[in-house]
């Protein structure tokens, strides 16, 4: 789930965390704040599926006729995305897409308690014969997906491949550790790792050293900071700035790479095809890994726009301003103040 939509969801909490400050020490060193998080999740995630849903109809009215969650800049990013579509067009998108975004928000939940075989009927993958083939001979697998229909229920991996693989995911740690715990421990449940971001080429060389092939995923679609724009790709009509640190490392240790095209058969139920992109990627031109992905990725979302993340407001950094408070020397992009103070 992204961090921030984790922030606003969870902001009135924090007025429980605010109370637990005022107890005594040794009940804060209990973890008073996890353990109430962690019940009150568990036992709403042990209610039927249907049940969920039920509170996500309810969830939506909230949010999108009353909070108006962001609806300026779900508006703002269908229209300059979908300039062909009429404005009915764009409003059935954008109810679409906060429905499912409550059921997202509601299969999260269940997550916590869901079974593996309950999982598996509910999300299939399939072509991991290509996965199984690479970790066979050796060879790891770099898996790129995006913020598309059920993220958090693709850690569901693990039960599809074979257990020669460490399976794992790149994430941003919470800054409030208690809400990091919990979600770790929900994405880790199927046997996936949570790596974070910062320490990925480093844990992936530490599984190497061991001898262990891994398959990771990579969230891939967040608008990188303006130190890390080193590419900017045609994405669903913006001139689009776009983190490129998956090739990076696929190139670096010659991992297979793959796309996770996902598709919402009905409410509750999806289908991940894994499409292999090269396992050559090394042989490949500099950025073409990255351009093919947001191909692809958009092709998924134009197929059924609602499932996409439409409130990160993605498009925020447009490429006047990085040349002008920025520029590149050596590979490395420099505040131009900073640049200017060193010569």
């Amino acid at each position: 789930m992204n961090d921030k939509i984790i922030k606003r969801i969870f902001a009135q909490i924090r007025i429980i965390y605010y109370f637990c400050s005022t107890i005594p020490v040794v009940f804060r060193d209990m973890k008073v704040l996890y353990f109430i998080l962690y019940g009150a999740w568990y036992v709403l995630s042990l209610l039927p599926l249907w049940v969920h849903y039920l509170f996500s109809d309810v969830l939506y009215f909230l949010i999108y006729y009353l909070l108006r969650y962001r609806r300026r800049v779900v508006r703002s990013n269908l229209a300059t995305s979908f300039p062909e579509k009429s404005a009915d067009e764009l409003k059935q998108i954008e109810r679409g897409f906060y429905h499912f975004f409550c059921d997202y928000l509601a299969e999260s939940v269940k997550l916590l308690t869901i079974s593996p075989d309950e999982l598996k009927r509910r999300l299939v993958f399939k072509g991991t014969e290509a996965v199984e083939q690479c970790v066979e001979e050796g060879q790891s697998c770099a898996v790129y997906l995006g913020h598309y229909c059920n993220w958090e229920w693709i850690t569901s991996l693990p039960l599809w491949v074979t257990s020669k693989a460490q399976c794992g995911q790149i994430y941003h740690p919470i800054e409030n550790k208690d809400f990091d715990r919990l979600f770790l421990r929900l994405r880790q449940r199927m046997g996936a790792v949570c790596i974070p971001m910062k320490d990925t080429l480093r844990t992936i060389l530490e599984f190497r050293k061991k001898g262990q092939p891994v398959v990771i995923g990579y969230i891939s679609d967040q608008k990188p900071h303006w130190v890390n724009i080193h590419h900017w790709v045609d994405f669903l009509h913006h001139d689009t700035p776009v983190l490129t640190g998956t090739e990076r490392i696929a190139r670096k240790l010659n991992h297979a790479v793959f796309y996770m095209d996902v598709r919402r058969i009905r409410r509750g139920y999806y289908e991940v095809e894994l499409k292999l992109i090269t396992r050559k990627p090394q042989q490949m031109p500099e950025y073409r890994l990255t351009d093919i992905y947001y191909e692809l990725l958009e092709q998924s979302i134009r197929r059924a726009p609602q499932f996409w993340l439409w409130s990160h407001n993605r498009w925020s950094r447009t490429r006047e301003e990085f040349n002008e408070r920025f520029e590149v020397i050596d590979g490395k992009v420099i505040a131009k103040e900073k640049s200017e103070l060193t010569q």
